[in-house]
């Protein structure tokens, strides 16, 4: 092997060492947001009768979840419910605003 065909291979090597330690880094400044979807906007899974991403019939589907900037679910504004109680985004799933 050449000494630029070794380079070219360390560098590679060395850059695909750092994108795959970047990655569980960018995963950790997310989390699941639960109650924030609107319908058919959630990302994978959406409770018991759903399937997956997309799968939420409800705006603000408690047991639907989509990912978020961590440490933002609890505190994103979203428009009171029917009742008018506040709606608030949780890090569990909810019992409200379930599909009928």
């Amino acid at each position: 092997m050449t000494k630029p065909v070794k380079t070219i291979a360390v560098a590679g090597a060395v850059a695909a060492a750092v994108v795959a330690h970047a990655l569980p880094a960018a995963a950790a400044d997310t989390e699941k947001c639960f109650g924030v979807a609107l319908a058919g906007q959630n990302d994978c899974a959406a409770g018991p009768g759903t399937t997956c991403a997309g799968s939420s019939t409800v705006d603000y589907q408690g047991n639907a979840w989509k990912v978020v900037a961590a440490g933002t679910c609890t505190t994103m504004e979203l428009p009171a419910m029917a009742d008018g109680t506040a709606r608030m985004g949780s890090l569990e799933a909810l019992e409200r605003d379930m599909a009928g």
